[in-house]
């Protein structure tokens, strides 16, 4: 460990965050949520270069510092090999390929990147995402690696949280890609598990690699969240390589908590061009200073999944209303880039309506980039109808899942956006 952390510095999580941020017991009570624009110390940000130079940095920082943990360093070299290749893919509409992404010494973690683009319309844009199940639940190719890695046990074909090929193919609405290639987009998506199971009290994953521990003896240490952030980022590495694929034309979406990471990642990498966090609730898209009191608070989600924010987080359970930030800043850091939260009726514990009390929020710091306005609709879409200014929204009906009608309202906002 000593020598792969000696050989990869680049690699060590960074200590650079501002010394001065006090306990959060010492924070003041801001009871609605700060103002993107405004810094810390009450200074206006009324231009670009303020927001870009002090604001946006110091948004960052918070955001590290008091939720999801210090961002690790970027790695020296990000090298993909392709395991297989199919150019007559799904009928002949794409080309599938599976990629082993490297970022470390050989016994690291390696991210396998399934990446589905179509026949005949490329350089693509591309969706980008991590995945719950495995790359082998999502299509019947044999091909597909199935992961050794701990599972989710209400995922098909698993069995004491290992996956089995019983799997195989059995989850194929989640990640539909012939949907996204009829309409000419490409699709890239890996487990999750790759870069970080999601269990808090195994040392495995990135946790293991780095020799950082659960028990969070930092109370700034890279969490959960903040690690699928980084591991989308370095699927994005792979992806502005690859000639199949546009670089300017790069959409993250994620569902739930890794709806939370997609907008994390949006936020952490302006290469990617559109952010879709669906159904990602508190910790993502969702206020923590809610109003909705059938939505999911800051109290039990930091009860329920310590391992997914840092240490920090959970000391404002108790009153959110010290935290220095909320969720529309995080919004905000992804100025003027397109944002799009969708959401489903049924799933008031994502908190559809406080999701769109943030995108409002959030409007103020993609004001200061003179963009053609609305920024973003004066209320609340009905339901089934895609708002698709900058700041988009949609809300269908049913429950907390990620659906065929939802790729839909992605790929009518990638039309709009990345076209």
């Amino acid at each position: 460990m000593r020598t792969a952390l000696a050989t990869f510095g680049a690699l060590a999580v960074t200590a650079a965050l501002a010394a001065d941020f006090p306990p959060p017991d010492k924070l003041p009570s801001v009871p609605e949520m700060p103002s993107p624009v405004v810094m810390r110390d009450g200074t206006p940000v009324t231009s670009k270069a303020d927001w870009e130079a002090k604001r946006r940095p110091e948004l960052k920082e918070l955001f590290q510092h008091y939720m999801y943990g210090t961002y690790p360093a970027k790695p020296e070299k990000v090298t993909g090999k392709v395991l297989f290749e199919d150019a007559r893919a799904f009928g002949g509409k794409g080309t599938l390929r599976e990629v082993e992404i490297t970022f470390g010494p050989p016994e690291w973690p390696k991210i396998y990147l399934l990446v589905a683009t179509p026949n005949g319309k490329t350089p693509a844009a591309c969706f980008v995402g991590p995945n719950f199940q495995g790359n082998h639940c999502l299509v019947a190719d044999e091909r597909v690696r199935v992961t050794p890695d701990w599972c989710y046990p209400n995922t098909p074909g698993v069995k004491n949280n290992k996956a089995t090929a019983e799997g195989r193919g059995k989850v194929l609405d989640v990640w539909p890609f012939e949907q996204a290639l009829d309409k000419g987009y490409a699709v890239a998506t890996f487990y999750s598990g790759d870069i970080q199971p999601d269990r808090p009290d195994v040392q495995e994953g990135m946790r293991k690699t780095l020799g950082t521990g659960p028990e969070k003896k930092n109370p700034a240490e890279t969490a959960t969240v903040m690690w699928w952030t980084w591991g989308v980022h370095r699927a994005v590495d792979y992806l502005v390589t690859d000639p199949a694929i546009d670089p300017k034309r790069i959409a993250v979406v994620g569902h739930s908590r890794l709806g939370k990471a997609a907008l994390l990642a949006g936020a952490f990498d302006d290469r990617i061009a559109v952010v879709i966090p669906h159904q990602s609730g508190c910790g993502g898209a969702g206020p923590s200073r809610s109003k909705n009191d059938k939505a999911e608070p800051v109290a039990r989600i930091t009860k329920a999944f310590p391992h997914w924010f840092c240490a920090n987080f959970t000391a404002f359970g108790g009153d959110t209303t010290k935290l220095p930030f909320d969720q529309n800043d995080l919004v905000a850091i992804c100025a003027p880039r397109p944002v799009l939260m969708t959401n489903a009726e049924e799933d008031q514990w994502a908190n559809p309506s406080g999701q769109f009390d943030v995108l409002r929020a959030a409007a103020p710091a993609y004001e200061l980039y003179g963009v053609a306005k609305p920024v973003v609709a004066d209320k609340m879409p009905e339901t089934g109808r895609l708002a698709a200014e900058r700041l988009g929204y949609f809300l269908r009906t049913g429950k907390h899942a990620m659906t065929p009608a939802d790729w839909k309202a992605y790929l009518e906002f990638a039309d709009v956006w990345l076209k």
